[in-house]
Parts: C-alpha cells; structure tokens; sequence
C-alpha cells in the first residue's frame, strides 16, 4: 500500500496558513477545524509545519502567553516529509523514530497532502481487515479433500 492510497480515501483537502500570520489566529483555525497540523507555506512552496506539539512546547516555554508571535518562529522547519509512491511499511518506522504525527506528502515542490500517524494506523487496519476476511471466506469454501468417504 503507498501513500497515494491513503490521500485518495482521505480526500484533497489541505489545511495552510502563511508563516508570518499570528500562532493565536493558527491556533484558532486549528481548533474550529478540529485539526492537528497546519502546513506552513510561503509564496506556494512548503516552508515548515505547525502541529499542536509546536504550540503547546511554545505555551509552556513561555509560561502559557502567546505574546504576538508568529507561526515562523515556532513551526518545524524541517518536517519529515513523503512521496505519494512511498510505501506505507516506510512512512511507519519514520513517523515512529522521528515522533511525527503530522507527514506533508511532497511530489517534487509541490505539496500533495499531509497524512497523520492516524491516517496511517487506520490504513494498515483496514487492509488486515480485508485480507481477514479474503482468508476467512477462503476456509469457509475449502474444498473436501478427494477420495474420502
């Protein structure tokens, strides 16, 4: 299963915002959104990603105030990233080692998407599902062994 896989069943929608816009405004439309991650751009080009470990290692630095800051001052510059050809039982041990919850999915500069370690985990469910099923309807229509009385 490859990482094109996921963002079909997941849909086209990007969530994006400029890295000179406030964390505050970031991290509202993050919360009426309901959404984790928030993929940083900068004249069309992925500039970084600003997911709620960001923010909340902000909070904490500076004693829960925002103070004005921008989105640049706090994104990750240099998220792990994916192609859409990127084999799932790749992206896993990535997302695992490096802690990432949030993956932008690169075809070249232009960014395709943002897969998350849920997104992910449901996908390889889904597929053992499936072939649990396919294993199951196979032993139900074994056939009787030949010669046996």
């Amino acid at each position: 299963m490859q990482v094109s896989d996921i963002l079909r069943v997941k849909g086209g929608t990007l969530f994006t915002i400029a890295p000179d816009a406030l964390l505050r405004d970031a991290i509202e439309t993050m919360s009426r959104l309901d959404i984790g991650s928030l993929a940083v751009m900068n004249r069309g080009e992925l500039a970084g990603m600003l997911t709620f470990r960001e923010v909340i290692h902000t909070l904490a630095k500076n004693g829960c105030s925002l103070t004005n800051q921008k989105v640049s001052t706090v994104m990750d510059t240099h998220p792990a990233t994916c192609t859409p050809t990127t084999d799932i039982t790749e992206v896993r041990p990535l997302m695992l080692e490096r802690h990432t919850r949030y993956m932008p999915v690169m075809e070249g500069a232009m960014l395709m998407g943002v897969i998350s370690f849920y997104d992910v985990a449901k996908a390889v469910v889904d597929s053992q599902n499936f072939e649990n099923q396919m294993l199951k309807a196979y032993i139900r229509d074994w056939p009787e062994e030949q010669g046996k009385a």
